[in-house]
């Protein structure tokens, strides 16, 4: 089947699944996707109770406009099995997609589709409509990411755990996000480079993972924005104080948005026969040609998808 894998994800918002008050909450806030949490925010004896109550609520809960995703716990541990099972076939029909932590290797990804495979046959689901979100949190992942991007046509999404990668590398930093000590320079970006390439060379999304010092706002923002100038495309959030800030962030100004749609009506234009079929040609000082398209329509998807509406209307010069 084929399945829109291209979700606004501005902001990612974390919700325990062992917390009936936050998953109730969570339902009313702006995040683009809400991801019930199955792993670290919730203790191994709240988990077989937290399955079921995730079930509960993404059956009868109101997650109009939003991702809905759960987060299993990973293959090493031995929840992971009745994780998927216990909540794809309880609400699978209400699920998009399920993120598996601490991804190591293709084989992982690979296991976790054949497992969805043979649920949604069982139970007479669509096969192939719930997605895979893909987590990379230590150096073996971050080694094999290529090769883990391309394991199922399942996947929609890439994303960068940092807090567990920063201890799988003995990184000199307490505080998950910010830069370590005496380095100068951005000790993230081969990381989030990395992700990115992977994710772009296989059509995925790239997110960003959190940013645990939750009541500082702006030191969220930098780092968000860190992540939004490289291409990611968002961020996970773990209050509902950084869902306004993420979804900012991820998204084009209002001019960078009208300038992208007046690339695409001009080019449009001036590559058609009443535009003289030119390849090239002059948007008030400057030239636009297939590069300027190609990039005008990646500004244009987010501002859409944002459900930004433009400001501005191109006009085709007079004869």
């Amino acid at each position: 089947m084929t399945v829109n894998r291209l979700r606004p994800r501005r902001s990612c918002l974390a919700v325990p699944g062992s917390n009936p008050r936050f998953l109730e909450k969570a339902q009313g806030l702006a995040a683009d996707q809400v991801f019930l949490d199955l792993e670290d925010a919730c203790a191994p004896l709240a988990k077989p109770e937290a399955r079921h109550t995730i079930v509960t609520f993404l059956n009868e809960g109101d997650w109009t406009g939003k991702t809905r995703v759960v987060r299993v716990n990973d293959w090493t541990t031995e929840w992971t099995y009745r994780d998927v099972v216990t909540v794809v076939e309880g609400a699978g029909q209400n699920l998009d997609c399920i993120m598996l932590p601490k991804v190591q290797t293709a084989e992982q990804v690979v296991a976790l589709d054949l497992l969805l495979n043979q649920i949604e046959k069982t139970m007479g689901f669509e096969v192939g409509k719930i997605g895979i979100e893909a987590q990379i949190e230590n150096a073996r992942g971050l080694n094999n990411v290529n090769a883990i991007a391309e394991a199922s046509p399942r996947l929609e999404t890439i994303i960068f755990g940092p807090a567990d990668f920063m201890a799988s590398i003995n990184m000199k930093s307490l505080v998950v996000g910010e830069q370590p000590p005496g380095y100068p320079a951005d000790a993230y970006h081969f990381i989030l480079m990395k992700i990115l390439m992977a994710a772009r060379a296989n059509d995925l999304q790239a997110i960003d993972g959190p940013y645990l010092q939750i009541k500082n706002v702006d030191g969220y923002r930098e780092v968000a924005n860190r992540a939004a100038a490289l291409g990611f495309d968002g961020k996970w959030v773990l209050h509902p104080g950084q869902v306004e800030a993420a979804n900012e962030v991820f998204s084009p100004s209002q001019e960078d948005f009208d300038h992208a749609e007046l690339i695409l009506d001009a080019y449009e234009y001036y590559t058609s026969e009443a535009g003289g079929k030119k390849g090239s040609a002059m948007l008030g000082d400057e030239m636009i040609d297939e590069a300027s398209r190609k990039m005008a329509l990646v500004i244009s998807g987010k501002g859409r998808a944002a459900g930004m509406t433009r400001t501005s209307k191109f006009e085709a010069p007079e004869a």
